[in-house]
């Protein structure tokens, strides 16, 4: 391995040593073998292992948790366990652990799902096959239609929904998590028109419609397909989930489709061998699932601009502070500049995504 690739985090001995009476109170098992790092862990930890030889997959916090660690898995356990018996394509729910003494952050067990993810690899019938390239985007679109009529009232889920509006807080909230990156070498103002977009999205909110789930991210890194079929295997990532307005899942789909324009440069093997289904195809797809009744959508696609734009704008504040990369930095900058200016034209009546 060369000296500046790090290996990928794992669990150690004495995490094995902590995890197994933990698994046999919970009545999972007791031997745990195959244990291999499936992600680089920055974000969250994601390590697939077998338990009695039964295969699974345990997902924790970094190894340096943020504040909002343990939160985040609360709400992706939440998640799972709402999900549970729906049509929505989602890895089993097998246990959570809340118990800090256990490994020092909360962490869940999850069935292994036989697919993979099209942002890194393709499977053989997928590069043999435009024709399953293409109507794997169909399927994708019909599972976040089931997503966002999925049953959640009583649910974990929405024990920890926010109260009052969805759509109201979207704006407020996110101008200040843009507000939140100002220091002596960075200003918000850098980030051009956010302001005007802010105030077109707060004069032409709509009514709230009835609420759902939402994924969050959804976008082809956050999904799993199976290796035979084109079919999604499971919507994975789930740490921005939430009760919402899922029409806002629509729009982040199709600003984050590897189409032109492709204004977060979404590349994805799969994306790579082209054959993929265009955004009126998606759209299709959608509302033949049975979706949410499609209006004003040029507001939900907008507003997936400005909240991307936002949330990757965070690592040009970061590069500016010395923590994080020169080159991530200004590639994202130049990218959430452009979300910002795409969202103004969607504003203006000019949707280059449709």
């Amino acid at each position: 391995m060369p000296d500046d690739v790090q290996p990928l985090p794992t669990l150690s001995d004495a995490d094995l040593a902590a995890l197994t009476p933990w698994l046999r109170s919970q009545g999972v098992g007791s031997t745990i073998t195959d244990v291999v790092p499936l992600t680089g862990g920055t974000q969250n930890i994601v390590v697939g292992l077998r338990v009695d030889g039964r295969p699974m997959v345990l997902r924790r916090p970094p190894l340096h948790p943020r504040p909002t660690s343990d939160k985040t898995m609360l709400r992706e356990i939440a998640v799972l366990r709402t999900l549970a018996g729906s049509a929505v394509p989602h890895p089993g729910f097998i246990a959570g652990c809340t118990d800090l003494d256990v490994l020092g952050v909360v962490f869940y067990l999850m069935e292994q799902v036989d697919g993979f993810n099209p942002g890194t690899e393709v499977a053989d019938a997928y590069r043999a096959d435009a024709d399953m390239r293409y109507r794997v985007g169909l399927s994708y679109a019909a599972s976040l239609a089931e997503l966002g009529n999925a049953a959640w009232v009583d649910s974990p889920l929405a024990e920890i929904r926010p109260p009052g509006s969805f759509l109201a807080r979207q704006v407020p909230q996110f101008l200040r998590l843009l507000e939140s990156y100002r220091h002596e070498h960075y200003a918000p103002e850098s980030l051009p028109a956010v302001g005007e977009l802010a105030q077109w999205l707060e004069s032409n909110r709509p009514a709230d419609a009835e609420p759902g789930i939402m994924h969050g991210d959804a976008h082809l890194n956050n999904v799993l397909l199976e290796r035979e079929s084109p079919q999604l295997a499971a919507f994975i990532d789930w740490e921005m989930c939430t009760i919402g307005d899922p029409l806002l899942d629509l729009g982040w789909m199709l600003v984050c489709w590897p189409h032109h324009p492709n204004p977060i440069n979404a590349g994805s093997a799969l994306a790579a061998l082209g054959g993929l289904a265009g955004r009126g195809d998606l759209l299709d797809a959608y509302r033949d699932a049975g979706g949410r009744k499609i209006s004003v959508l040029d507001w939900y696609v907008a507003l997936a601009c400005f909240k991307l734009g936002i949330v990757i704008e965070g690592t040009w504040s970061r590069y500016l502070a010395g923590r994080a990369s020169r080159e991530a930095g200004e590639q994202l900058h130049a990218s959430a500049a452009n979300l910002i200016d795409l969202g103004t034209r969607v504003a203006k009546g000019d949707n280059p995504f449709l």
